[in-house]
């Protein structure tokens, strides 16, 4: 417990960095054409600061369109200003649906991301077209390598030239930024980080981030030190473990009889011990406007936790965590 209050100690600083100061630029830098935008956090080196807060676009695309659109319109007028989505999302429907709802009219507003799951160059290549064909824009702000899973996993994209069509396509100006994501295996984001110390190309880095994951085969404690150490954004997912915290997530026709919310902690409690970590954005994926208006105002009553209250939380759901059934996108074969 000594070394893991230890670890959290270490992380306070780099999250204390993260935030842009509103008094320094003025309080005009906290709006834009549709409104207050919500607070910003530093991404790592690139020089951007991007809504603490981002839109999942995996829901975007197996809701219904009537309920993305909503969705969408809702993360805007609330201040969301980072949308998240992939080519693999309902086979391209959820960037058609950012291409028709979010695109046209609010590109100048938004910081956009995609990625491509593709274990290959010309895999990947394909991907990146088709993206900015649906997404209808010229480029993407940050374009990574989709869902690593293992180590061999790594070492064989970069193999096939993955990381080749990357570098390719920011020359070319179709990408600003680059990342790698994965929920599977954290040794799998330290393979990639190992395996590109040199060229160093990666911007960001997309990983699980929630109360459990620091007790049961932990991102927080083997991979964001890395990435800080380059200088990396990090971006927070599974912050609820995919709706796993709670009594029931219909849609993977699953239950339980002693859930986390609200049996354990909050959903404020649970999304404010992420945003008290050196994170710069939280992506939450949410089915309707309803669930987006709740999470846009648990980010604007955040209070940063401290270290005791953060342990607190990490303690109370030690035990649930070990049996890594929560967190079941997580697999320990290395």
């Amino acid at each position: 417990m000594a070394d893991r209050r230890t670890f959290l100690k270490s992380l306070a600083g780099a999250t204390a960095g993260l935030s842009l100061s509103y008094t320094t630029f003025g309080a005009a830098s906290n709006s834009d054409r549709l409104g207050e935008v919500l607070p910003k956090r530093k991404l790592g080196r690139t020089g951007e600061y991007v809504t603490m807060l981002g839109t999942g676009g995996y829901h975007v695309g197996w809701t219904t369109e009537r309920d993305a659109q909503e969705v969408i319109e809702a993360a805007l007028e609330g201040g969301v200003r980072f949308f998240d989505t992939a080519e693999s999302y309902s086979k391209g429907t959820s960037e058609e649906r950012y291409g028709k709802f979010l695109t046209p009219k609010y590109r100048d507003l938004i910081f956009l991301m995609s990625k491509s799951t593709g274990k290959d160059a010309k895999t990947v290549q394909e991907h990146l077209e088709g993206s900015l064909r649906r997404l209808k824009v010229d480029q993407i702000d940050l374009f990574q390598v989709h869902s690593i899973t293992t180590p061999e996993d790594v070492d064989s994209r970069i193999k096939e030239g993955v990381l080749e069509v990357l570098l390719k396509a920011k020359e070319e100006g179709k990408v600003k930024y680059l990342g790698f994501t994965g929920h599977q295996n954290p040794f799998a984001h330290t393979r990639m980080l190992e395996r590109t110390k040199e060229s160093n190309i990666f911007d960001t880095v997309l990983m699980p981030v929630n109360v459990l994951d620091p007790s049961y085969f932990s991102f927080t404690e083997n991979v964001i030190p890395k990435a800080l150490d380059r200088n990396m954004g990090i971006l927070a997912i599974k912050s609820l473990a995919d709706g796993r915290f709670f009594a029931k997530k219909e849609k993977a026709h699953w239950s339980s009889d002693d859930p986390l919310i609200p049996n354990y902690l909050s959903i404020k409690e649970a999304m404010h011990f992420v945003w008290s970590l050196p994170v710069s954005v939280l992506i939450s994926g949410n089915e309707n406007a309803t669930f987006m208006r709740e999470k846009v105002a648990l980010a604007r009553s955040f209070s940063k936790l401290t270290e005791d209250q953060k342990m607190n939380l990490i303690e109370k759901v030690r035990d649930i965590a070990l049996t890594g059934q929560l967190e079941y996108f997580k697999k320990k074969e290395v």
